[in-house]
């Protein structure tokens, strides 16, 4: 009992024309910037990052790192990933922010 092999059939251009002609009409226009939903979350996000939250982040960073060290195995990425994150939230908040908000 022999049966032959049934390889798939090729895909043609007009199989996704009539799917792409459906998405391009129901399409609309996409304006950035004009809404403010998420300011408010963005703003409380903001000020833990770069207030008492940032602080208790590179803390907590800090020590882990001394935890490791008091363990006796000592590495480099003990003291500098808990600089690396002092400064990441620090300034990397109003980086952050100020590229989301850029106007181009």
């Amino acid at each position: 009992m022999n049966t032959p092999l049934q390889l798939p059939r090729r895909t043609q251009l007009k199989d996704y024309i009539l799917p792409a002609m459906v998405a391009l009409a129901g399409a609309g226009a996409a304006y950035a910037g004009a809404d403010t939903t998420f300011d408010p979350a963005l703003v409380k996000f903001t000020d833990f990052l770069e207030g008492s939250g940032g602080k208790i982040i590179t803390v907590l960073s800090l020590a882990g790192g001394l935890i490791g060290l008091a363990s006796g195995r000592f590495t480099l990425g003990q003291i500098a990933v808990p600089v690396g994150v002092g400064i990441g939230v620090g300034t990397g908040v109003p980086i952050v922010t100020s590229v989301v908000t850029a106007v181009i």
